[in-house]
């Protein structure tokens, strides 16, 4: 499993560490779907709250452990460390592109 990642991707694990929720919908389209909890977000305004609220009550750090090609989804492996129970878990977020912006995330365990 290589780290290689497209660009978007890559901007949204940066933007992510970095506890910026705007540079993390930056990477999104405009009508863009986020599924992460079992909750379904959709579009730009529904992603900078989810973001911003899981970066305060869990404050995640993303450590990017490889990246792989399947079903035309980009397959992102991390181990992510925070204020959750369980800290350090690895996590997969499969992340489906349209012209070069993230269209859609899956996180799952």
């Amino acid at each position: 499993m290589s780290t290689h990642m497209a660009k978007s991707i890559s901007d949204y694990f940066d933007a992510s560490n970095a506890r910026s929720a705007e540079g993390v919908a930056a990477c999104f389209t405009p009508d863009a779907v986020v599924i992460d909890e079992g909750h379904e977000r959709k579009g730009i305004a529904d992603i900078l709250v989810w973001k911003a609220w899981a970066e305060k009550k869990y404050q995640p750090v993303y450590d990017v452990l490889g990246a792989a090609e399947a079903d035309g989804k980009a397959i992102v492996t991390c181990k992510v460390s925070g204020t959750f129970p369980g800290s350090p878990v690895d996590l997969r977020f499969a992340f489906t592109l349209d012209g070069g912006k993230i269209a859609r995330l899956e996180v799952v365990p």
